[in-house]
């Protein structure tokens, strides 16, 4: 018992502070299981023991603050049958259990006044700023009382997937939304969660010093809630007659892909009388409980651990197995994250192995049956040829490639560089680098301007020609026209991403060449960046190799330096941006303009908005008639342009 409980409060601990995860789910919950039958046949539980407190204390820079009512987890069951039979003759919402994080929303006289995480569900640390840049929550509401709610704020798997691809650096690296989710809402400077797509769901009223009194069902809770412009958790009302179908539904739109990240459902009775009647026990409401999916476990054969090789120098095991069905879907490859896990999981070619779906989206090795250990780590780079080495990151094993000219660095690094929040250069993928690289016509980042000299030979390869030439030639001059924080992120710093990348030339407006000219003294009194994050910068423009590249990228681009003196006329100013534009090649770019000019761009019309910019000014959507209630005045994309010039 005393070895399950270090072993489960260790994962707890790294789960709750928004860390990779050292073991799934599935694993968690069968050693917890496993714990609690020990506990009811000893009849001892431990002061420490998972199953006796909620959660961990975070750690954090953020102030913390008590809950008005603890925030306890759910007793869970993965037996639908278990579930139906919990719920009886009663009448039941049945909704999904998001996987993110859970906030608690209070809002005074309609306005948002405070949000707290959950943090050990009695004291939680406060991210109001944090929260008011979530994508989806109201700015006002219309109920003018007292009002605190509790939901899950999250990073749709979509959103997961570009964000993740975006960061550079192995400790950047998440392994599943929920993560990402947590270090972001946690984050010390609130413009980085505002560029990461954060939503709020909601899906329970915690406190109210009126509208609660008028309720009799739960239902009623939540249709109220949506009237004040919430989004409500997906939910639907079951009794003894639909539960087991509604459960079978749920799995179903999980299995083909739903876009909000999932890991069960929850079950509470509709009645709020009786639900208070039940009270609770020192960790769980008696009134609700949770469904966890019961992941499909398929059998199958190791064939191949395929190394992929990244820009960072990563290379990372990927395992290639016999082809099974799993929710539906036919699997043949799974992630096996690094070489910790690797060697935990004792793989071996040929191994029998049983594999499954997290949360029925993304495939994980369960269990290794065979056990061989007989997996060979390659000595030598999959792309290069050269030397591989080990390296150790926060207790966890990595293979890397230590060749800084490795092709593969060449043409991830050509990839960062022409991406689209760095210099946005069209006609470039990454098969096409690999092709001029391999040619040997890309050496460093400058030489992607000098391709014109090869442009015979490039008119003549597969997938080109003249038209296409022209069109590439176009997108590089095009592409000199850039910014400082974009030339700064395409640079692929260690660490330094398109925001922070934002902060360093808005606080210190030097040229490129002249970034090496600052310390870590200078960075680290900028809002948000810590005091690694302030060496890996420094420490790159040390290199002298990269001081030179900074050198030559300034003779070759025309850098837009940040203004320092906002347009008075926009100075203040609020604008939400909505339906589709002409002018600009998206809403980023938009917003771009926007903030450069001193304004400042929102998700949601509020009585604090200036401006609604809409080319559609007779648009019937819910912002312009939000706009028109408000009076706040709906502007075109020209009549913006007017302003900025």
């Amino acid at each position: 018992m005393k070895q399950l409980i270090d072993v489960l409060n260790h994962a707890s601990k790294v789960y709750y502070q928004g860390q990779d995860e050292e073991m799934s789910n599935f694993q968690y919950d069968a050693l917890y299981d496993e714990l609690v039958a020990l506990e009811e046949k000893t009849k001892i539980v431990m002061a420490n023991s998972p199953t006796n407190h909620v959660g961990y204390e975070t750690i954090s820079e953020l102030p913390k603050e008590p809950h008005v009512a603890p925030m306890l987890s759910l007793g869970k069951t993965k037996d639908a049958e278990e579930l139906a039979e919990w719920l009886g003759d009663r009448k039941g919402l049945l909704s999904l259990k998001l996987d993110g994080l859970s906030v608690i929303l209070t809002y005074e006289g309609g306005v948002l006044t405070k949000a707290l995480t959950r943090g050990n569900g009695e004291i939680g640390e406060v991210i109001t700023n944090n929260a008011k840049t979530f994508q989806n929550i109201p700015a006002k509401i219309t109920f003018s009382g007292h009002l605190v709610i509790r939901g899950e704020a999250l990073i749709r798997y979509s959103d997961f997937r570009v964000l993740n691809e975006s960061f550079t650096d192995i400790q950047e690296k998440y392994k599943n939304p929920r993560n990402l989710c947590s270090g972001t809402v946690r984050q010390l400077n609130n413009q980085i969660t505002a560029e990461r797509n954060v939503y709020f769901y909601v899906y329970n009223l915690i406190e109210s010093d009126a509208a609660e009194q008028t309720f009799s069902e739960k239902e009623e809770i939540l249709a109220f809630l949506d009237g004040q412009g919430f989004d409500i958790v997906p939910y639907k009302v079951v009794d003894e007659t639909n539960i087991r179908q509604a459960v079978a539904q749920f799995s179903e739109e999980i299995a083909n892909g739903h876009d909000l990240p999932s890991d069960g459902l929850v079950l509470t009775y509709n009645d709020i009388e009786y639900s208070k009647s039940l009270g609770q026990t020192s960790k769980f409401p008696r009134d609700s409980i949770a469904f966890k999916w019961q992941d499909e476990l398929a059998e199958t054969t190791l064939l191949d651990m395929e190394w992929s090789a990244s820009r960072t120098g990563l290379i990372n095991p990927v395992a290639i197995f016999e082809p099974v069905e799993l929710e539906g879907t036919t699997v043949s490859r799974a992630s096996v994250h690094n070489l910790s896990v690797l060697r935990d999981l004792k793989l071996g070619i040929g191994d029998r192995i049983t594999v499954y779906k997290a949360n029925m989206i993304i495939p994980q090795i369960h269990e290794n049956l065979t056990g061989s250990s007989q997996l060979t780590i390659p000595e030598r780079c999959p792309v290069c040829g050269e030397r591989t080495e080990c390296l150790n990151e926060n207790g966890s094993e990595f293979l890397i490639c230590a060749n800084p000219d490795c092709n593969a660095k060449k043409i991830k690094r050509f990839t960062h560089f022409v991406s689209r929040d760095a210099l946005n250069i069209d006609g470039l993928s990454e098969a096409t680098l690999e092709k001029f690289i391999n040619q040997g016509w890309l050496h460093d980042l400058c030489d992607m301007f000098d391709l014109a000299v090869h442009r015979k030979e490039i008119e003549e390869m597969d997938g080109f020609g003249e038209k296409s030439y022209q069109n590439l030639v176009q997108a590089l001059e095009e592409a000199k026209d850039a910014p400082l924080e974009r030339v700064v992120y395409s640079l692929g710093i260690k660490g330094i991403g398109l925001s922070m990348a934002k902060l360093i030339c808005k606080t210190y407006p030097v040229r490129l060449s002249q970034m090496g000219d600052l310390t870590t003294e200078d960075l680290i009194h900028i809002d948000g960046i810590g005091e690694k994050l302030a060496e890996s910068f420094c420490d790159f423009f040390k290199q002298k190799e990269n001081l030179e590249l900074a050198k030559k990228l300034e003779q070759i681009l025309r850098i837009a330096m940040p203004e320092q003196n906002a347009s008075s006329q926009l100075e203040g100013a609020v604008f939400v941006i909505t339906g589709s534009l002409n002018h600009f090649e998206n809403r980023n770019a938009c917003k771009e303009q926007i903030e450069r000019a001193g304004g400042k761009v929102s998700a949601s019309v509020s009585k604090n908005t200036t401006y609604l910019v809409n080319n559609d000014i007779q648009s019937s959507s819910s912002k312009n008639k939000k706009a028109k209630e408000l009076g706040i005045p709906i502007i075109t994309e020209e009549e913006l342009l007017d302003m900025i010039k």
